[in-house]
């Protein structure tokens, strides 16, 4: 038969697919959930949000707020990493229906005698519940109630507020209905705010024409740490395939010297589990990583599934790979993108257990062996999402501060079903929104929709694949434009470090967003000392960053309305409010943008406000709802604390 229960509880939020996925938070955010709970009749109702973490064996719980059209919002803050659970509970509350009940009727004089009776025993029921001082309370009430000479109290008393309080808190919960439970993963404050910064660590020689080594790469950490990077991710570390490896520019056929594309991995030297000899050797890797960590950066391996024609998973394991009926591989494609010296594992294979273990202890590995707590995983759209899924869920469970970028540039719908597997942060269309309508449109699409509950973007400017049309021209102002706003208007924000510092621009050919002489094929000296404009504002933003919590979060930002196309402006604030900065930024390379800047005063209110300029020291003092502000290529942007 029907649950009795006359409670209806409908549309309960956040909540993903009907509960299939987790929603996510880092330690110490809030979970704001609401919900419509209703039942038939006029009886008062009560709710409450239950909630607990799966190491935990009581749920705690805190009361909902009714708004209107019978919608109801509690928050709750989680304090730990891992799954918690949560659910919404509503039930009718005879008492406080009684006492609202009471309290109408004595506002209409009517004699209330019967009703004094029965709120005797809705005292009576809680009784053995209360504390010392709340029972000698509800016994006085008690006696009142039920007798006739002290009438004139106990009708004061029936509406008091403390008698609510006591109701309030010591429910009896009759006819109570649940939702079903859903989860919150909860991560890490580095799931939500890191700064990356990527270099070839075959670079890192100080010697021309040598190739880079690990220890190389010690060198440079002090330089990576001083400009406020909190992330340093290397692609493919291991031994580079020999068999069709790729030459300069990407040609089919490598020269004597070249040095072929990290991410064909594998060769006689080793596969997934071995560093690529030229840069050192596993040791060498660990101690880089320590050394790292002692400037607070984490090293970020790449975690790229696929082989080189003569990886020894080739050999070893051939059903992992799918053959062709003349006995060849196929090898990757993306057309018009081919990778000759790329073989994709086939993850249709009937041995695919054993595959996706084997895939497994590979990440566990370098997490057991070099602490490795980030992954920038490399074209995750193109395996299974329920591999993903699996196995992001085995790594949490023994080492839940592993983190996990999604490299996947591709269909909406495909880069979330990656978040909502449990990618802990994912690439983004940021590279190619340019216009204020674009960028604005986007980010509101990121942190208004059910996107802000399980997406966490991190934005690029560049990458080694993507060399993009904006930033072909090498015009210093795009640069720190585009830095900037990946910086403020994302918590978590990437760099293709050298290339993107020195402006190096030239594409492999007009209309082609790839960068010419391009470093996935061969290494090169950079001139590591070498300090710019775009070096020096890289850096001041980011130590920014790190000082204002409102730029260590995405979701909460209002776009400001401005009277120039050219311009945009925004405003953050962290959870508390606490923090508040507004920035402004002009999208015009070439000339000096005038606007006028409406301040939010929906939420800082319709009163003057002190700002400090972050990046000049300036201070202003804005009184008006309007303000001036004028921005130069020279330095487009304005950062703006405001003083309340």
């Amino acid at each position: 038969m029907q649950n009795q229960t006359r409670i209806i509880i409908e549309n309960v939020l956040p909540q993903l697919d009907c509960g299939a996925f987790a929603i996510k938070r880092i330690i110490g955010q809030k979970v704001h959930v609401t919900a419509a709970v209703f039942s038939d009749g006029h009886d008062v109702l009560e709710s409450c949000v239950k909630y607990k973490h799966e190491a935990d064996e009581n749920w705690q719980e805190v009361r909902m707020t009714p708004t209107v059209n019978d919608e109801w919002f509690a928050e709750f803050k989680v304090e730990k990493q891992g799954f918690y659970s949560y659910l919404v509970e509503g039930w009718v509350d005879y008492a406080l229906n009684w006492q609202h009940g009471t309290e109408r009727k004595i506002q209409d004089n009517q004699h209330v005698k019967s009703e004094l009776l029965e709120g005797a025993e809705y005292v009576r029921a809680i009784l053995p519940l209360v504390n010392a001082t709340e029972s000698d309370y509800l016994k006085t009430l008690e006696y009142y109630f039920i007798t006739e000479s002290e009438y004139n109290n106990a009708v004061r008393e029936a509406s008091s507020h403390e008698l609510t309080r006591i109701f309030k808190k010591y429910p009896i919960r009759f006819l109570e209905n649940k939702s079903q439970e859903l989860k919150v993963y909860v991560d890490r404050k580095k799931a939500l705010y890191s700064t990356w910064y990527e270099f070839f660590p075959r670079s890192a020689s100080s010697e021309e024409g040598k190739h880079g080594t690990f220890k190389d790469c010690e060198r440079l950490l002090p330089r990576v740490a001083a400009m406020g990077f909190d992330t340093l991710y290397f692609p493919p570390i291991h031994p580079i395939g020999e068999v069709n490896r790729k030459g300069k520019n990407n040609a089919t056929n490598a020269q004597p010297g070249d040095v072929g594309s990290p991410w064909g991995i594998g060769s006689q030297y080793g596969g997934h589990k071995s560093t690529h000899p030229e840069l050192g050797t596993i040791e060498d890797f660990k101690e880089l990583v320590k050394k790292a960590q002692d400037l607070g950066i984490e090293v970020a391996m790449d975690y790229a599934l696929q082989a080189a024609p003569d990886h020894p998973y080739v050999k070893d394991f051939p059903q992992w790979f799918k053959w062709r009926p003349d006995g060849t591989v196929q090898y990757a494609e993306n057309p018009p993108k081919k990778y000759q010296d790329i073989q994709p594992i086939y993850f249709e294979s009937g041995d695919w257990k054993n595959l996706w273990k084997e895939l497994l202890d590979v990440a566990l590995f370098w997490i057991e062996e070099c602490n490795i707590k980030v992954y920038r995983v490399d074209n995750p759209h193109t395996k299974p999402f329920y591999f993903w899924g699996w196995l992001i869920a085995e790594i949490k469970k023994k080492h839940p501060d592993v983190l996990f970028l999604a490299e996947a540039f591709t269909r909406p719908k495909i880069m979330n079903e990656l978040a909502k597997q449990g990618f802990s942060q994912s690439y983004t269309y940021f590279t190619w929104r340019n216009s204020k309508k674009e960028l604005t449109e986007y980010v509101e699409e990121l942190t208004q929709s059910e996107q802000k509950e399980f997406y966490r973007p991190n934005f690029w400017p560049n990458t080694p694949d993507i060399n993009p049309f904006a930033l072909q021209s090498g015009n210093e102002s795009v640069h720190l434009q585009k830095y900037f706003l990946a910086a403020t208007l994302s918590s978590s924000v990437g760099i293709y470090g050298p290339v993107f510092e020195y402006r190096i621009c030239e594409p492999m050919a007009s209309g082609k967003e790839e960068y010419l002489n391009s470093e996935k094929y061969e290494f090169f000296k950079w001139d590591w000392d070498k300090q710019n404009k775009i070096t020096t504002l890289i850096t001041k933003v980011n130590m920014i960053r790190k000082d204002h919590a409102s730029l260590q979060q995405t979701n909460n930002i209002v776009f400001c309305d401005t009277n120039n196309e050219q311009v945009m402006a925004y405003y953050k604030f962290d959870d508390e409010k606490q923090n508040q900065t507004l920035m402004v930024v002009s999208l015009d390379p070439y000339n000096m943008s005038r606007a006028m800047v409406r301040i939010p005063i929906e939420q800082l209110g319709n009163q003057p406000i002190q700002v400090t300029d972050l990046i000049t020291g300036n201070n202003y003092f804005w009184d008006k709802e309007w303000n001036y502000v004028e921005l130069s290529p020279d330095l487009p942007f304005h950062l703006l604390k405001i003083h309340r």
